[in-house]
């Protein structure tokens, strides 16, 4: 179940299943949560909404 304090991870369909780049993302109200799929306790890149959009879009140019 997704709470704010327990966030469901989905991952990336850019990822690869050969335990190479593997990003997963989650939502909750506040923030976009990035972090590497191989180190789930590890660091956690935290974005608010326009940030994580201009973030993609920055990543298309």
């Amino acid at each position: 179940m997704e709470t704010p304090h327990r966030p469901v991870w989905r991952k990336s369909s850019y990822s690869d299943n050969n335990g190479g780049a593997c990003v997963e993302v989650a939502r909750t109200p506040l923030r976009i949560l990035v972090r590497d799929s191989k180190d789930a306790t590890g660091p956690v890149l935290r974005f608010k909404g326009q940030r994580w959009s201009a973030f993609l879009a920055s990543l298309k140019h």
